[in-house]
């Protein structure tokens, strides 16, 4: 599948800090330690509707860590993909009268459109789950054979009882689990389960839906295992970053990890599960099921694209806020003076503002703390001629806006 074209990055004087982020897995903070290139997954869109400031925030916070990682002298290796076939995207294309294929490829144009005003720097490989079904078949054949799946109807299941891990990425409760199973399209109730966390590894073919061949029969990939063999397949295990919002903690993240884990013997899958806050709009989480959504085109309607992502780095990425109109109107003052500063002949010592935001950034991410930074520098005189250059690629490079 195709991405998106790639915003040139300036390089910077010297070289970034090394990058620490928060590890869900681990409680902590902790030191992103690449060994050579850096790996990284993030859990793309499924692709029903526009993109929204929630999945704009998410895919801002991995921004962030990709240019981190940059200036600090590694090669990036980004893998994203897109859930194109789903119970969702197949309910709206039933709902509104298009076709599925055609529903998917239009809202993936569009998200490729937000992702590219915003300068998000594209993943390697943007992948498709109808572009790789025979892996994502291959790999459930694999679990078969570790003893891990067994059949239900025509669907085959992962027994979490083949899972030694099951519980090490999101450290919650089964009563924790079950509750959010059941919300995040989970089928805890399910009779004939074995055990109510089990879960959909192939679902098989029901009428008027999509489906491929395989050795269970013909149906379509569950959702959590197409994300373990895309990034399986493109990055192998024990990469450094596994990333999405925080709603993919349980179940997603917590059962590709497993998957990843009895089909490889391998663990961790991920060197470290990184999570982005929640958005919400008036009191609730914005989400698609709920329709409070802001949505990123409209906004670059009435507003430059690098005010929408200013107002996104003005909130820690791992903070759950809520978005009113005012950040809007707030962001664009601040662009208006930084780019006022970057334009004058001279300004205070712009190295020293490189050291501090590469001294925010590699600090978990603190953007806030970063945009205050550069806040101070176009507030103040001085006569370093060298200075507003600097600052705009420090701009540029570490935090993406564009001056």
């Amino acid at each position: 599948m195709r991405s998106w074209s790639a915003p040139n990055i300036p390089k910077l004087p010297g070289s970034g800090l090394p990058l620490r982020l928060y590890d869900t897995a681990a409680r902590e903070v902790r030191g992103t330690r690449p060994q050579g290139e850096a790996r990284m997954y993030v859990c793309g869109i499924t692709p029903y509707d526009a993109t929204h400031l929630g999945h704009a925030n998410t895919y801002l916070a991995f921004d962030l860590v990709n240019r981190a990682w940059r200036d600090a002298g590694h090669e990036v290796h980004y893998t994203q993909n897109s859930t194109d076939v789903d119970d969702p995207l197949l309910e709206r294309a039933e709902a509104t009268g298009v076709d599925w294929q055609e529903l998917a490829e239009r809202e993936i144009e569009l998200f490729r459109t937000d992702m590219e005003a915003l300068r998000i720097v594209p993943p390697r490989e943007y992948v498709g789950v109808t572009e790789v079904v025979d892996q994502v078949v291959e790999l459930i054949a694999r679990l078969g054979d570790r003893g891990a799946t067994y059949r239900l109807d025509d669907d085959v299941y992962f027994s979490v009882a083949a899972a030694p891990k099951f519980g090490a990425v999101s450290g919650y409760s089964e009563e924790q689990m079950l509750e959010l199973f059941g919300e995040r399209g989970g089928d805890p109730g399910r009779e004939g389960k074995r055990h109510p966390l089990d879960w959909l590894l192939w679902r098989g073919h029901r009428p008027g839906e999509p489906s491929w061949p395989s050795p269970f029969g013909p149906g379509r990939p569950g959702w959590h295992v197409e994300c373990t063999a895309i990034a399986l397949a493109n990055l192998g295990t024990g990469f450094d970053v596994a990333g999405g919002g925080s709603d993919l903690i349980f179940p997603h993240h917590e059962m590709g990890a497993c998957e990843g884990h009895v089909a490889t013997g391998e663990w961790p899958f991920a060197r470290a599960y990184v999570h982005a806050g929640m958005v919400a709009l008036d009191g609730e989480k914005m989400s698609k099921s709920k329709g409070n959504l802001v949505f990123v085109s409209k906004l670059r309607q009435v507003a430059d694209p690098m005010v929408v992502r200013l107002a996104l780095l003005d909130r820690h990425y791992r903070s759950d806020w809520e978005w009113t109109p005012d950040q809007l109107a707030e962001a664009e003052a601040r662009l208006a003076r930084w780019r006022s500063a970057v334009a004058r002949p001279s300004g205070p010592d712009g190295r020293a503002v490189l050291d501090q935001v590469r001294e925010r950034i590699a600090a978990d991410l603190d953007a806030p703390g970063a945009l205050q930074a550069i806040d101070r520098w176009a507030a103040e005189e001085g006569t370093d001629t060298e200075a507003p250059a600097l600052v705009r690629d420090v701009a540029d490079a570490l935090l993406g806006i564009a001056l």
